[in-house]
């Protein structure tokens, strides 16, 4: 479920080792139906001549498992889209950044069928149908309620047959925190910024410090809520986002397309929780306002424009 470039580039790699992949596509399903898929890797290229494609779920039918791949911001069709696609043992990946996406398929499935996934990636689609990978790949899959069945270990084996690198991670909850302390700083501060990519971020050293205070925050809130994560965190982070150059987040890249931002799962969730845990986060509160002015100035400019 969902085209964008997470869901093309996992069914996609899926796909070419064998698994009988059914992708729900939309904007990009005439060209998919011609085409076919290409994406260009640094893990090596992948092409698909054929996809299995399809305009709704009730085309596709029960499946084994569904994987949540489109933004948050769609998450309202949840409950139109996946009943169609259940039996009574189907799974639901969800690939969704930020907090709260499992709890939303968990309303409609029930929570013992949801396995959230963190994938820690570069990822572009530059045209429908196409994607470039960049950097990373790493999934960590974890059960949403663990029940010593195996369920996310069986997501992995197939994921690395499909030579995705994959793993059973840390305790859920744990995992979706670790990914925020970078998804707050550096996509908020892309979009409060106007639409930059991470180099210009980092190549300011005030805004360098903004994203350390930012990821202290997220941190802070995390361990509060009993979860470990640790100082490291932050200089990790930083480290291994300064090789990837001119990156653009996807929230930026959402910006800057006049496409609806994922605000509500990776900025405003977790400072609900914080705050509900006791940890004040002063600089989360200070960017999502942000984040809402920029995204509101960027409406009035559109609206004005024609």
């Amino acid at each position: 479920m969902g085209a964008g470039a997470v869901g093309l580039y996992y069914g996609g790699r899926l796909a070419a080792a064998g698994e009988d992949v059914r992708f729900l596509l939309r904007a990009d399903y005439g060209t998919a139906c011609r085409d076919g898929l290409k994406i260009e890797s640094v893990d090596g290229d992948c092409a698909l001549p054929e996809v299995r494609a399809f305009r709704s779920a009730e085309e596709i039918g029960p499946v084994d498992l569904v994987i949540v791949a489109w933004k948050a911001t769609a998450n309202a069709a949840l409950a139109e889209v996946l009943p169609p696609l259940l039996h009574e043992g189907t799974q639901v990946l969800t690939l969704q950044n930020g907090l709260g996406n499992c709890e939303a398929i968990a309303a409609i499935t029930g929570a013992e069928r949801v396995l959230g996934g963190l994938c820690f990636v570069c990822l572009n689609r530059l045209s429908p149908g196409f994607v470039k990978h960049t950097a990373g790949g790493r999934v960590s899959v974890g059960e949403f309620v663990s029940d010593g069945r195996g369920r996310a270990a069986e997501i992995v084996r197939r994921f690395k047959a499909a030579r995705i690198p994959a793993v059973v991670g840390e305790p859920l909850a744990e995992a979706q925190w670790k990914k925020l302390v970078w998804n707050v700083p550096f996509n908020g501060l892309a979009v409060a910024e106007g639409g930059v990519t991470t180099d210009v971020l980092l190549a300011n050293p005030a805004t360098e410090a903004e994203i350390r205070a930012l990821m202290a925050e997220v941190i802070a809130a995390a361990r509060a809520q009993g979860l470990d994560l640790s100082d490291g965190l932050a200089e990790q982070n930083i480290e291994q986002t300064r090789p990837m150059g001119a990156y653009r987040p996807s929230s930026m890249i959402d910006f800057v397309e006049d496409r609806e931002v994922e605000v509500e799962p990776i900025w405003a969730e977790p400072l609900r929780r914080a705050e509900a845990a006791g940890v004040a986060m002063p600089r989360l509160r200070n960017l999502l306002e942000r984040i809402h002015r920029r995204i509101a100035d960027q409406a009035i400019r559109t609206s004005t424009s024609f």
